[in-house]
């Protein structure tokens, strides 16, 4: 059985998708573009975009009832692997023990020319 998450305290999904599924005590978390759920804008640079996408998994990641201590898989996008400290700064203030696996990407272009996007898979309860 798969249940659709969504919440208004993180962006809509810009096409044909779900802000997040949850099945079998798991959830996937599409991924999240920087963009502050208020506003519709991005925060600008690098760190302040990592911390944004992050804020928006963490709200989807809520109303699924789950934390970042439940997230088991993480995947980055980033526009510029130049940029991959100041990333990983912001990230290891969301990730403190126990981090989940993760893989870095870096991609030639981001929908919205973002210059990050974070997907997450957790394990949460039912």
């Amino acid at each position: 059985m798969k249940k659709i998450i969504n919440t208004d305290k993180a962006p809509s999904a810009i096409g044909p998708y779900s802000q997040a599924i949850k099945a079998n005590g798991f959830i996937f978390v599409s991924g999240q573009l920087p963009v502050d759920p208020a506003s519709g804008r991005f925060a600008e640079g690098v760190a302040a975009q990592t911390k944004q996408s992050l804020e928006n998994v963490k709200a989807i990641l809520t109303e699924a009832d789950c934390t970042f201590n439940d997230v088991v898989k993480a995947t980055v996008f980033i526009k510029d692997m130049d940029n991959f400290s100041e990333v990983n700064n912001v990230y290891a203030a969301y990730f403190t023990k126990e981090c989940p696996a993760r893989a870095c990407i870096e991609v030639a272009r981001l929908p919205k020319d973002a210059l990050i996007e974070i997907e997450v898979i957790a394990i949460c309860k039912q």
